[in-house]
């Protein structure tokens, strides 16, 4: 009997010492949470085990996690996407590139989209020495000039290659999720067509810095006779492309992108966001779908600095801080670069 007793006491002690092991890693308590895919924007817990969120709710406990941070008056994101940047560090080359995880998760980032530093001749060395070195999360739009960026090859007809671009992008769709033309002189749509071209082999967006304009190449016919839905315009405050007319309102062009499905982007850079084109926009509701940094030597010290400096610039310009983390976490809601990040649990 006394066996008994001891053999019973001894399960209750087990289950009581397995109830008071902690179930989580770390809990973020405290904090506002907005997460617009999930439709939270208020103060919240955030749990996570083993590197994934377990749990979001209101007054989780902290003896239920290993490690607890107070983040009280802080605001809670899910890891945000830049759209628009610039990886690539060729060692015996022209480069504008920036190690990646020197500037993603100071600045809440934790996913970079190399926006077309290589072109497919380049990429697998740049898959092979940056995107799996990194720990940040890197993914590429590969330029559809075959030399990529910076080579002064992006005019050259023949290095406008849709089938070798949409073979390599086939080749790696854990990593290439678009393609790009980019600062194409013309004076015809060579680049943009090739682009798409390579677009419609893969089932894969097309983001488009537009180079420069004349008489035949210009945004309204680029908006509604070249692009797709699902399309990306970057720099689209820069101005350079008459996004705003000489008499200071907005180019319809750009609304009857929008109507079309054509994704806005930032693409900050060191100098392709203007004030004077970007308050007139938005005194005609015209705002940006995504937001991204254009991020490379030049502009990390000029104007753009980070994410977090371009985020405050939207905030400046009147949107609700809400929508302006839509914007980073969406980056480009509607095309298919990348999926948002959310705090769902298991995400």
């Amino acid at each position: 009997m006394v066996a008994n007793v001891r053999i019973i006491l001894g399960v209750f002690g087990l289950v009581c010492a397995l109830g008071a092991q902690t179930r989580y890693d770390l809990l973020l308590k405290g904090g506002h949470v907005i997460d617009p895919k999930n439709r939270i924007d208020r103060v919240m817990d955030v749990a996570v085990s083993n590197g994934k969120i377990a749990r979001v709710a209101e007054n989780i406990p902290a003896s239920a996690a290993a490690k607890t941070i107070d983040v009280a008056r802080l605001y809670v994101t899910p890891g945000l996407i830049d759209l628009h940047a610039h990886l690539l560090i060729r060692p015996h080359g022209p480069t504008e590139g920036v190690q990646p995880d020197a500037f993603s998760f100071r600045s809440g980032v934790t996913t970079m989209v190399d926006a077309g530093s290589t072109g497919w001749q380049e990429f697998p060395e740049f898959r092979d020495t940056v995107i799996k070195r990194a720990k940040t999360r890197v993914l590429a739009l590969l330029n559809i000039a075959g030399a990529g960026m910076l080579t002064g090859k992006e005019d050259d007809p023949a290095e406008l290659d849709a089938e070798a671009a949409a073979r390599m992008a086939k080749a790696n769709p854990d990593i290439i999720v678009g393609f790009k033309s980019a600062h194409y002189a013309g004076p015809a749509w060579e680049s943009i067509d090739a682009a798409v071209t390579a677009g419609n082999l893969t089932g894969l967006p097309v983001m488009v810095d537009f180079g420069r304009i004349n008489e035949k190449r210009n945004i309204r016919t680029l908006f509604l006779d070249k692009l797709r839905p699902g399309d990306i315009y970057t720099h689209c405050y820069s101005g350079r492309r008459e996004e705003l007319l000489p008499g200071g309102k907005l180019n319809p062009a750009m609304e009857a992108g929008r109507k079309r499905g054509i994704i806005f982007d930032i693409g900050h850079g060191a100098g392709s966001f203007y004030w004077y084109v970007a308050v007139p926009a938005y005194a005609e509701h015209f705002h940006p779908d995504s937001i991204s940094t254009d991020l490379h030597i030049n502009s990390m010290n000029a104007g753009m600095k980070d994410m977090i400096h371009v985020m405050s610039k939207l905030l400046n310009l009147g949107s609700p801080l809400a929508d302006v983390i839509r914007m980073w976490i969406a980056a480009a809601s509607g095309s298919s670069i990348p999926a948002a990040r959310n705090t769902r649990a298991g995400a």
